[in-house]
């Protein structure tokens, strides 16, 4: 389960985030689509495709809504410039983490 959650997470975060989702998720973003749909709708749907994966491999709604909300948390510092894609990317992996223990230990049981 940890495996396709990371797997899940390097699919959804590179093969399948586009240019367009990158840029325009940040808040910064100055093209003529920011001004046409905000970059909260582009974080907040990047963020949904993130909890989607995660709800459905964990089997889990609760991890689910909460990796949504904690990714979106996670990019926003990034593209805030708060800290790097590797600290981003530590960061999403390490939700993986404790989304896997609480499985195991906690919902599961």
């Amino acid at each position: 389960m940890l495996f396709a959650m990371i797997c899940g997470h390097a699919l959804m975060d590179f093969s399948l985030q586009n240019d367009t989702m990158a840029l325009e998720k940040n808040r910064h973003s100055t093209t003529p689509l920011q001004k046409a749909v905000p970059w909260y709708y582009w974080l907040g749907a990047h963020a949904l495709i993130h909890g989607g994966m995660v709800s459905y491999i964990t089997g889990y709604q609760v991890l689910g809504i909460a990796e949504t909300v904690i990714h979106a948390f996670i990019d926003f510092g990034k593209c805030e410039k708060w800290f790097s894609i590797h600290v981003d990317q530590v960061l999403h992996i390490l939700c993986k983490v404790v989304w896997y223990v609480l499985v195991l230990y906690v919902l599961a049981s």
